[in-house]
């Protein structure tokens, strides 16, 4: 791996959906009450769009009613660090087809708890970025 030129890169969509297909744990961002709040949930990516389950509550009349969230989910290693930012429009899924196809992913909840509605986030935009780890360079420090 060649050393990079700038500590910050911004990631393609194509490099976004990698990345994201290969994470498991990821934040729902919506409004609840017109307050922000952030939940934890584990996902999958399925077709360029974000999978999750939840069970009745909170996070899922959240989404619902807002519909327009923001998903991020990021990584790192000893070297780098990437985050990805999906702007996009959240759906219970309602059919037999959208349940079927749903199901088809293999997403088990990481709790010992029922969570029976699926939620799919269909993007409105990709953003993302890679982070380059690595000492602060050298400033000029001014004295007045």
């Amino acid at each position: 791996m060649s050393t990079p030129t700038q500590p910050i890169e911004i990631l393609s969509e194509s490099e976004c959906w990698k990345l994201m297909s290969a994470a498991s744990l990821g934040r729902l961002v919506t409004s609840v009450g017109g307050e922000p709040e952030i939940f934890p949930v584990n996902f999958v990516v399925q077709n360029r769009t974000v999978l999750f389950r939840t069970a009745e509550g909170t996070k899922l009349s959240s989404a619902v009613i807002n519909k327009n969230v923001l998903f991020e989910a990021d990584g790192h290693n000893a070297v780098e660090g990437w985050s990805v930012v999906i702007r996009g429009l959240a759906r219970t899924l309602r059919t037999d087809e959208e349940t079927d196809e749903a199901e088809r992913a293999q997403l088990l909840p990481w709790t010992a708890t029922v969570k029976p509605h699926y939620v799919r986030i269909r993007p409105l935009r990709v953003t993302g970025r890679r982070f380059f780890f690595g000492s602060e360079p050298d400033r000029e420090f001014t004295i007045a």
